[in-house]
Formats: structure tokens, C-alpha cells, sequence
């Protein structure tokens, strides 16, 4: 059994639906403190005039859960879904993706910021043919933080799978102690493959929702991107 953990993103970019692909379980971190400036609740798309945000308004006091953080405005869906319009509308399969994203956004309408997201993670991740298993941490009663905590997480889901990493956590997180604990490490790497952005002809603009690939490539071959642009190595 291969497990990721991570935080509920806002329309992620491509290699966080790279890590949903090579596991069996997927775990949302909801239940840690929200981080303002985060990509919890913004990420990147691509305007005529380069890289923008895309930001969902919250209420977040200091020191609250991402679970526990609400969105603050009144009719938010209309101007996200306004903004992707009149940065996409160009793009080859702006017709389809936009009325699906729409669709999506309208039928999961929510209060809390990350029941949001982790509705339209699970959404995008059917959509691309995954077969993941998703749970929230905040469903999981640990009493550890930091490393300890995700082993902790790990050991309640299987005794001896093994934890997938993303490559930024190299920093901080110790390999070792999943070993100790039974448990298999392996880093998640992710190098996307360039792709046409039809508002950025002959720059290709990195890091960005994968909206960008949906509305420039559709379903099909935005899923075979991702096969393409990543591998696990132990």
C-alpha cells in the first residue's frame, strides 16, 4: 500500500495529481494550521499578460485549521469562474472544461474552504481515470506532530506500506524514521513536460493550476501528460 499526505489545495498544479496517481490512498492534511499566502486557497493561472493568481476569498483567524476556515464572500464561484473565462477563453478546449468546472463549482458549493477543495481534487482526479482512496487526517485521531504525526497516519492506514514524499520535503523530512517504523520512503518526482499554452507562445510558463492543462489539452491527453512527466524513486 503507497500512502501521500498533504494538505487540501485550491485547483492544484499537475504534480500534486502526479502523487494521487501513484498511490492507493491519498490523504488530506485538513486538520493542520492554516498558512496565509499558502496554495491552499490560491494558485497560478496564465493571463495574456503572464502568471496571476487565482485567490478564494477565507475568514481565517490566526492559528485556525485549514478544516475550519470559511469562505468569506458571497457569490466567489461567479467571479473565479469570470476571471478563468477571460484568461481561457481562447484555449482549444475552453468550451468543454469551463461549462464542467462550472457545473462542479455550482454543485459544490461550500462553506469551508477545504470541503471545497478536496471535492474538486476528488472531481479532477475521477476525471483523469484515478482510482484513489481519499480520507481526511482530521478523521484519524494521532497525537504527534511533524514526521512522528504522518507515521503515526501511515501506521493507522497499513503496517508496512510506504509513504510518498514530494520532492520539496527533502528539507525537513527524515527517511530514517519511516524506516524505523516499518514503513517504506520513496520520493515522488515530478518533471512536467512542456505543452502548448496558447496565450504563451513560445514561453511555457511552469507551475501553474492544472487548469492550464485542462482548458489547453482536455481530459484525455492532460491525464497522459502526467503519466508521462513523473516516476517514484526509492
Amino acid at each position: 500500500m503507497r500512502v501521500a499526505i498533504h494538505q487540501p489545495n485550491y485547483l492544484p498544479w499537475l504534480g500534486y495529481f502526479r502523487k494521487i496517481a501513484e498511490v492507493d490512498t491519498f490523504v488530506f492534511l485538513d486538520d493542520v494550521q492554516f498558512s496565509k499566502g499558502s496554495y491552499t486557497n490560491r494558485v497560478k493561472i496564465l493571463s495574456d499578460v503572464g502568471a496571476r493568481w487565482l485567490t478564494v476569498p477565507v475568514r481565517a483567524p490566526l492559528g485556525v485549521a485549514i478544516c475550519d476556515v470559511e469562505i468569506a464572500k458571497i457569490g466567489w464561484l461567479q467571479s473565479q469562474l469570470d476571471i478563468l473565462k477571460g484568461c481561457y477563453k481562447g484555449a482549444p478546449m475552453f468550451n468543454e472544461i469551463h461549462s464542467e468546472i462550472a457545473e462542479e463549482f455550482v454543485r459544490n458549493d461550500q462553506e469551508k474552504l477545504a470541503s471545497f477543495n478536496e471535492n474538486l481534487v476528488i472531481y479532477i482526479s475521477k476525471k483523469l481515470g484515478y482510482g484513489t482512496n481519499f480520507i481526511r487526517s482530521s478523521q484519524i485521531e494521532t497525537h504527534s506532530s511533524s514526521d512522528d504525526r504522518l507515521i503515526e497516519i501511515m501506521k493507522q492506514l497499513t503496517s508496512s506500506g510506504t509513504y510518498l514524499s514530494g520532492k520539496g520535503a527533502q528539507a525537513y523530512q527524515d527517511p530514517q524514521k519511516f524506516k524505523a517504523a516499518g514503513l517504506g520512503f520513496e520520493l515522488s518526482r515530478f518533471k512536467a513536460e512542456t505543452y502548448r499554452q496558447f496565450n504563451s507562445p513560445g514561453l511555457f510558463v511552469q507551475g501553474l493550476s492544472i487548469v492550464d492543462a485542462l482548458f489547453n489539452l482536455g481530459w484525455d491527453d492532460t491525464a497522459a501528460l502526467i503519466r508521462r512527466s513523473g516516476r517514484a524513486d526509492q
